[in-house]
């Protein structure tokens, strides 16, 4: 039986566009699945049905239908302030008090006429891969024995369980992809300084961006559009590399036509690898197997390339550390209810001279230069996503040395691509079969890292793999 949240989100928006539904149908649609499938699957930790309901009707007399994500249904990650919700972060340390005003981030998804339906959980501050948090845990729809990845958990397990039709999440390090690939989902991380609303000033070395996670390629490239538009900051931003007006047409278009021709890189190994032990299960094995078969069968080179062995992990590892680093001034915080984890970093990031968080930036920096020239002659390169099927819940445990070293051999080809300002995908083009030990039908990916600005070539390679695989038609049984 056909229902609303079958429409990708694009459908959903023509629909509404031309009158076949409305911006509150559509809300009820998916506020009533909230309301029976998400305490089982811990998505949200705030829904505002009263907002969103009062959003949504007055939607046709505020905001004309041109907007990009016009009455579309969303969330917002629980990082971001949204005024007069509250901001959790996915802690317990913090009194739970409603922001004030809107994060740039949330501006700008209003401005594009979207409706929010509340917050989507994120593990503590952000600062971790994990779903499980002391607000509660977030389960993976294709098995909710298993974490959905993170930090964007909520957001991605909210859009693959058809509790919102696509929705925006932030990424610094994989925080969007990981997620997407453990939960069967596109997942695309922009060029540093594509989106004005983040683009990515914040934090040291640059390393986070919003982006979109989608059930598809187009939906994934509409939503770019809407986030690169300069709509709802308070004045036009220099940070934005393009804007859909000039350059090279929507992005929308480029993932709607899927044209093209390129020569794609196949990675062997990662950054970590003289780190921590990478062990590479054969279901990611397989994933890319699976994309190498049919970029060739659509006419792509394949060309294996090396990972440049340049200094990374020492210096990432303090990068991360000194995001913590003002955790302690922020108000009414209360440091002893911090998770294993976060009190880690916390207590890193106390010792850290500036020396040396300059030397760290200056390695990332010389990093950069030399991973972009390492990949130069490649329009895109592939490798799978994550190195092992999405995680049981609890995998992470209470060490919080072995956390970050499980994050790190987990995903440990995402965050280059935050250092080095890259743009990046991910795409779920396979599941694991029969006689996997971890069972048969759990997502796996593979991620494409783009030129700087080239997130075009990675949407259009991404719609020629889907027609192919068909991967939006494969749904969890939530579903």
């Amino acid at each position: 039986m056909f229902e609303l949240h079958h429409l990708s989100a694009q459908e959903l928006w023509d629909w509404i566009r031309r009158g076949d539904t409305t911006a509150l149908e559509v809300t009820e649609h998916y506020l009533a699945r909230i309301e029976r499938l998400d305490p089982a699957l811990g998505a949200f930790v705030t829904v505002t049905a009263d907002a969103a309901r009062e959003r949504a009707s007055a939607l046709g007399s505020l905001v004309p239908t041109s907007r990009p994500l016009w009455g579309l249904p969303t969330a917002d990650k629980d990082l971001y302030d949204r005024a007069g919700v509250p901001t959790r972060h996915g802690s317990t340390a913090l009194p739970v008090t409603s922001a004030t005003v809107d994060h740039p981030l949330v501006a700008a998804l209003a401005a594009a006429g979207t409706v929010s339906l509340g917050k989507t959980s994120s593990p503590e501050f952000g600062m971790s891969s994990s779903s499980e948090t002391r607000i509660g845990t977030t389960r993976n729809p294709y098995d909710t024995t298993r974490a959905p990845g993170g930090s964007s958990s909520g957001t991605a397990v909210a859009v693959a369980a058809g509790l919102v039709p696509a929705a925006v999440g932030t990424d610094g390090g994989g925080s969007v992809r990981i997620p997407a690939a453990a939960t069967g989902l596109v997942g695309l991380k922009p060029s540093r300084g594509r989106v004005p609303s983040m683009p990515g000033r914040s934090g040291v070395g640059g390393l986070g961006v919003a982006g979109p996670i989608t059930r598809n390629v187009a939906d994934a490239g509409m939503l770019l559009d809407a986030l690169v538009a300069p709509t709802g900051l308070p004045e036009p931003s220099p940070y934005a590399l393009v804007t859909p007006e000039v350059g090279e047409g929507p992005f929308t278009a480029a993932a709607v036509r899927g044209e093209g021709r390129f020569v794609v890189g196949l990675l062997d190994g990662s950054p970590w690898d003289e780190a921590v032990d990478v062990v590479v299960d054969p279901a990611a094995r397989a994933a890319v197997e699976t994309a190498v078969r049919v970029l060739g069968e659509v006419g792509h080179g394949v060309e294996d390339l090396a990972m440049p062995r340049l200094p990374y992990a020492d210096a990432f590892r303090v990068a991360w550390e000194s995001s913590a680093a003002g955790l302690p001034r922020v108000p009414g915080i209360d440091l002893s209810a911090l998770t294993p984890l976060v009190a880690w970093l916390v207590s890193r990031a106390e010792h850290l001279t500036a020396t040396r968080v300059l030397d760290a930036m200056t390695t990332l920096d010389a990093f950069s230069v030399g991973l972009i020239r390492a990949f130069d002659r490649f329009d895109a390169v592939l490798t799978p996503t994550l190195a092992l099927t999405p995680r049981p819940l609890g995998w992470y445990g209470d060490d919080p040395e072995e956390d970050f070293r499980r994050q790190c051999a987990y995903s440990p080809w995402t965050s280059m691509a935050n250092v080095s300002g890259l743009p990046a995908i991910t795409l779920p083009v396979g599941v694991t079969e029969d006689g996997h030990p971890d069972g048969a039908g759990l997502p796996m990916g593979v991620q494409l890292i783009g030129r700087p600005g080239g997130e075009r070539v990675l949407l259009a390679i991404g719609a020629q793999l889907e027609r192919r695989l068909r991967w939006q038609r494969r749904h969890p049984a939530v579903w």
